[in-house]
């Protein structure tokens, strides 16, 4: 949540700032502000709304060395001009640029209005810049040791950016818990929440651990820790091309990440099965095989669209492995005491691997002395940084807030996984190994067959039902999770109320609620349970529900009484999710598109959650 970008170094940063902030528009986009140093103060400019809001406001002609910006996802404070960041501190000498909640930031509040400090907006921000600024008089302290003092007295996360027009060519960083990171370029520095907003410049890049301050000029770079202690910065070389995060002549990002995903599952695949000796080559899971051998346990942590994956892999592992898995709702996990035990592994997954409560989730587990395994896309997060062990899943930049091909990339590494416990479990035979893995390396012909095949008589499907008020979306076994992922897409981004339910519980409850107008989704790929969720389907049009049905291609008892019929081509059951879930995230986009939303940035959402 929220967007930070900064510059420091010879050239004009408000244009990179600028620029910069379009790039992380996806973290926030309630407000958006820019600050610089001119004539020896703090020049200010911030709007609610989008960047171009902001951009619109900015003087032309303006110059500035040293600048940085934010959008916003509100926190505290509504959205609006005098809670967009950045905020200025009451001698208008200091500048902060903040994501994070501060947690005690009320009796901070209380402390500072007592000794005579007036604020202008509802932020914790503000109360974290004044604090700065209290500490800097009242120690008669440089800036980077009155942030390092002030943050012992901060409960919360943060990742922030600091600037004072006493030390114009300065620039004070420092993170816990939200992610911050530093491009190196030639006498010049930059600084965003992600390394999208300097690709174009460099690719040198240092990710700030939890606990470190920095202090950076256009040719210096310190990193020390809050407590003063210098550490010595690894410099990541990024491997990420700038077209990756641009929309490629696509409308949408949302569009343009649906139609990757064959792509993104070939590079997530590849390399990772060797198919003369039959061997699944993950270097985590190579590297913790013994920890594999003895558990007798899994426990999945994640949020959203992850958790769905989560689910899909819980399906798969036990079905394949013969496993226990348990899948959790990260942002429950650690507030009801769970049982963990050493032997247990504990798998995040995680897009961004910024996810406040899946990392809180990881860190409960790692102090039980369970073995933490990350699945996450973003090299160099803060997840991947966590873990004992992990595996990225490559499937490329996702900008669109409504995540569409990191589930499917997390769905295949879930596969992977289950082939190798299976394996190294022996509880898989030969046969359907090769079965699986072969299916597996040619699935991305079957799911471009799908997205052409199907694109044109999803958006007329589309059409009939952009007024629904509710839908209601049925699966059985693997393809219940896939049932939930395709009502939370059309919740995301269209605003229809949907919900996700195994075709067996429609019976308890949810049947009430079918009418002629609501459109029910069911998913009948499988053979397993056919003749079960046939009958499902006919309970629906007993009562005159509207039924769009995705089947296998010639099927011919469902395809009859089906008011709309997808068909895709038939797969294994346990790879069908990475084929079924394509016609749900189209017929989402189709709906959201015809009723006018902004499917790249829904409503009151942001892509990544760094807050709890």
């Amino acid at each position: 949540m929220c967007g930070i970008v900064g510059y420091i170094g010879n050239k004009n940063g408000i244009p990179l700032v600028v620029e910069g902030l379009k790039r992380l528009e996806y973290r926030g986009y309630d407000s958006s502000g820019i600050c610089y140093i001119k004539s020896n103060k703090l020049q200010l400019q911030k709007k609610k709304g989008k960047v171009i809001e902001l951009e619109n406001l900015i003087p032309k002609n303006c110059f500035g060395n040293i600048a940085m910006g934010h959008t916003r996802w509100a926190t505290h404070g509504k959205p609006s001009d005098k809670n967009a960041h950045p905020h200025i501190s009451m001698n208008k000498k200091l500048a902060i640029v903040h994501n994070g909640i501060i947690e005690n930031y009320d009796s901070l509040k209380e402390g500072l209005i007592q000794r005579g400090y007036k604020f202008k907006s509802e932020t914790d921000t503000e109360v974290l810049i004044n604090l700065i600024e209290y500490v800097k008089n009242d120690l008669e302290v440089s800036l980077i040791e009155a942030v390092q003092q002030t943050l012992t007295q901060v409960i919360g996360a943060y990742s922030i950016a600091v600037m004072s027009v006493d030390e114009p060519n300065n620039m004070i960083l420092a993170k816990k818990g939200s992610p911050l990171v530093i491009g190196v370029g030639k006498q010049e520095h930059y600084i965003a929440s992600d390394p999208s907003p300097f690709l174009k410049y460099t690719k040198r890049a240092i990710y700030l651990d939890d606990g470190e301050v920095a202090e950076i000029s256009n040719n210096k770079l310190s990193i020390l820790t809050i407590d003063k202690k210098l550490k010595s910065p690894t410099i990541n070389k990024l491997t990420m091309e700038l077209e990756e995060i641009e929309k490629g002549g696509y409308e949408t990002f949302m569009l343009k990440e649906i139609y990757e995903q064959p792509k993104s599952i070939i590079d997530t695949l590849r390399g990772r099965i060797i198919k003369t000796n039959q061997k699944i080559k993950l270097r985590g899971f190579n590297e913790s095989e013994q920890s594999f051998q003895k558990t007798t346990r899994i426990i999945i942590v994640a949020c959203g669209t992850s958790w769905h994956a989560g689910l899909v892999a819980e399906y798969i592992i036990e079905g394949l492995a013969k496993l226990p898995v348990e899948v959790e709702y990260a942002s429950e996990f650690r507030y009801r005491n769970p049982v963990i035990y050493k032997n247990d592994i504990v798998i995040a997954f995680s897009q961004s691997g910024e996810t406040a409560d899946t990392l809180s989730a990881l860190k409960l587990a790692k102090e039980k002395g369970a073995l933490i395994y990350g699945i996450c896309n973003v090299v160099g997060s803060s997840i991947s940084r966590l873990v004992n062990v992990g595996t990225f899943t490559h499937a490329g930049p996702e900008i669109g807030v409504a995540s569409t091909k990191a589930f499917t990339a997390q769905v295949s590494v879930s596969i992977l996984i289950a082939l190798a416990i299976a394996k190294l479990k022996k509880q898989i035979s030969k046969n359907e190994f090769k079965e699986i893995t072969d299916e597996l390396l040619s699935i991305h012909e079957k799911m471009k067959f799908t997205l052409s095949d199907c694109n044109r008589k999803i958006q007329k499907i589309a059409k009939k039902y952009k007024n629904a008020k509710n839908a209601l979306y049925l699966g059985r076994g693997v393809s219940f999770p896939v049932a939930l992922e395709g009502a939370l897409k059309l919740k995301e981004i269209s605003y229809i109320h949907a919900e996700g339910y195994p075709a067996a519980e429609m019976k308890h409850g949810p049947i009430a609620l079918i009418d002629e107008n609501m459109p029910t989704i069911i998913i009948a790929t499988n053979k397993r349970n056919y003749e079960k969720i046939f009958s499902n389907a006919q309970e629906i049009k007993a009562r005159n529900g509207k039924l769009i049905a995705i089947v296998s291609q010639g099927d011919s008892q469902i395809s009859k009484i089906a008011d709309h019929v997808i068909e895709v081509p038939k797969t294994n059951y346990y790879l069908s999710p990475l084929i079924n879930t394509i016609p749900l995230q189209l017929f989402s986009y189709y709906i959201a598109l015809l009723r006018g939303c902004n499917v790249d940035q829904p409503r009151n959402l942001a892509k990544s959650v760094t807050v709890e």
